[in-house]
């Protein structure tokens, strides 16, 4: 039966452990002076070695011929130990024995001597699962254990770890390893395997590895499995549905040069090939985090790499980013990122991403405001101004391109229009003209004028909706209380007029009004009064 790589190289010697030097070396003085602890914690991230440590110190402790503090891994109890036959030495996972029974039965077998070795070891792994009254009955015999009895805790959230069981325990902290680490380790084992792997391919793993041996070794059984012949960086990149770091540099200069077409073009030819979209933008993220460190740091850059792309690749694209940008590339995917877990299709998710990545117009930002008032702003500088067109009847009577007021034949002074007037005649009614991009530009430069207390109001999706009739910008707004407060806050109304008149090239008269309440005035004085009433109703009431 085939026997996984990482089980069957796991260490069986303190000197087969790789990356864990002080710890090992301690461990081995202590066997080796007999100043042994009764409760070790080994802490770390996964795959570095805390498990096989534990295995490898309760062979040592009940060796009958140790080697400089290594078990022979010869002898009776050594051998008992590897095959799992050794009921002196248990191996439990807390993730799945985390009640208050399982260490109550843990408690109450500890307190017997040993029966064919010389000392009774419990190893118990992934210990902060271990529920709060597990830990407590765990406690005591922690705190006073028999002579006979040796506890080695392990954990890649120390955090979960009471502060009662660390005063317990001598800890061990685990490094990650760095990749050349797990690159030595890698080649050593294709080695001894046969495998045929190129040195680029063997690298790659060791950075995907992210620190963990197993999980280098599990991914060089991997790709060695699915490789028909010798692993090549090509075929690594095949078996784990990766793009590649070309693809990847490619994709983040098509970005770079705003060009949506190569970008969803390189997607769509990485998506037909079956690469795991989630992965593509992990990459992403990765060259992004490369190119950042690049900029921040350029004379020690180049160490911190992850290797996601070459140097060469790395130092042409950070030339072409701004620190800026490349966080916003960065914090955008990673949402995207963030939400596959919520979205149906993640093709779309991520098409969408690349949209918004390389057309500023389609951004939310405060850089993408800008690009398009600056393109407002030529538009208006070169005196385009573009007509809305009219809008079905039955919509909002105050959008920004349509008129203000109700239609004529709602209005009992002028009555109501002839029947028999033609489409030409009533096409040819004065209608409202605001120029395209207007109120973009306008509520820009009002926010950034305007004090706190009033600005948000004048947002482009805000209360306030800015309506231009002729020579006159009327500003409806939605309700009694925004009114009052924009009426009572000093010089708003010079200064929406002379921004308005600024961005469209002539002067404008300003006027705050209700959209409820905007009506046609007659030539009655009283209708005026009447108008004047109704929108300062703080003021006086009419009856």
């Amino acid at each position: 039966m085939y026997q996984a790589l990482y089980r069957k190289y796991r260490p069986q010697t303190f000197s087969d452990v790789v990356g864990q030097k002080s710890v090992t070396d301690t461990l081995r003085a202590q066997l080796e002076t007999g100043k042994l602890s009764h409760a070790y914690l080994f802490t770390g991230t996964r795959g570095t070695g805390k498990t096989s440590c534990a295995k490898i110190l309760a062979k040592a402790v009940n060796c009958e011929n140790p080697n400089h503090g290594d078990p022979c891994g010869l002898c009776p109890s050594c051998r008992a130990i590897d095959e799992g036959s050794c009921m002196d030495v248990l191996e439990i996972d807390a993730a799945s024995n985390n009640g208050v029974d399982s260490v109550r039965v843990l408690r109450d077998d500890a307190i017997y001597t040993p029966g064919t070795v010389k000392m009774r070891v419990y190893i118990i792994d992934e210990v902060h699962m271990l529920s709060t009254a597990a830990f407590n009955a765990l406690l005591k015999i922690i705190e006073e254990p028999p002579v006979h009895l040796l506890f080695i805790l392990a954990t890649t959230e120390l955090q979960k770890v009471p502060a009662t069981i660390l005063s317990r325990c001598q800890r061990f902290a685990f490094k990650r390893l760095r990749p050349d680490e797990i690159a030595s380790r890698l080649n050593f084992i294709a080695y001894q395997e046969h495998i045929e792997i190129e040195p680029e391919a063997i690298n790659l793993l060791a950075r995907l590895a992210d620190g963990g041996m197993r999980d280098g070794v599990s991914l060089l059984d991997q790709c060695a499995s699915a490789a028909n012949g010798p692993v090549t960086l090509e075929s690594v990149y095949a078996s784990l549905g990766l793009a590649g770091e070309k693809r990847t540099a490619e994709l983040m200069q098509a970005i770079a040069e705003q060009d949506t077409a190569k970008a969803l073009t390189i997607f769509s030819a990485l998506y037909s090939a079956g690469k795991d979209v989630s992965a593509l933008l992990g990459e992403m993220c990765a060259l992004c985090r490369d190119l950042l460190v690049l900029r921040t740091a350029p004379k020690s850059g180049l160490s911190m790499l992850s290797g996601i792309a070459t140097e060469q690749q790395a130092l042409a694209l950070q030339s072409v980013f701004s620190p800026g940008e490349l966080m916003r590339v960065l914090t955008e995917t990673q949402k995207t990122r963030v939400s596959f877990g919520k979205n149906t299709d993640v093709r779309v998710a991520a098409e969408l991403l690349l949209m918004q990545l390389c057309e500023p117009s389609l951004r939310l930002d405060a850089q993408a405001l800008d690009a398009r008032i600056s393109r407002v702003e030529e538009q208006l500088a070169s005196g385009v101004l573009v007509k809305s067109a009219p809008k079905a009847s039955g919509g909002d009577a105050f959008d920004d391109d349509r008129p203000p007021f109700p239609d004529d034949a709602d209005d009992p002074e002028r009555g109501s229009a002839p029947p028999a007037q033609t489409q030409e005649q009533s096409s040819a009614a004065p209608q409202a003209e605001t120029p395209a991009g207007f109120w973009p530009a306008l509520s820009e430069k009002l926010r950034a004028a305007l004090p706190a207390t009033i600005s948000g109001f004048f947002a482009v999706n805000g209360p306030i909706h800015p309506v231009l009739q002729g020579e006159v910008l009327i500003m409806a707004v939605d309700s009694d209380f925004v009114l009052n407060q924009v009426k009572k806050t000093p010089d708003t109304e010079a200064l929406v007029r002379e921004k308005a008149s600024a961005i469209l090239g002539k002067p404008v008269s300003v006027r705050f009004a209700l959209k409820n309440r905007l009506s046609r005035l007659g030539d009655d004085p009283m209708d005026a009064l009447v108008q004047f009433g109704q929108q300062h109703s703080d003021i006086f009431t009419i009856k």
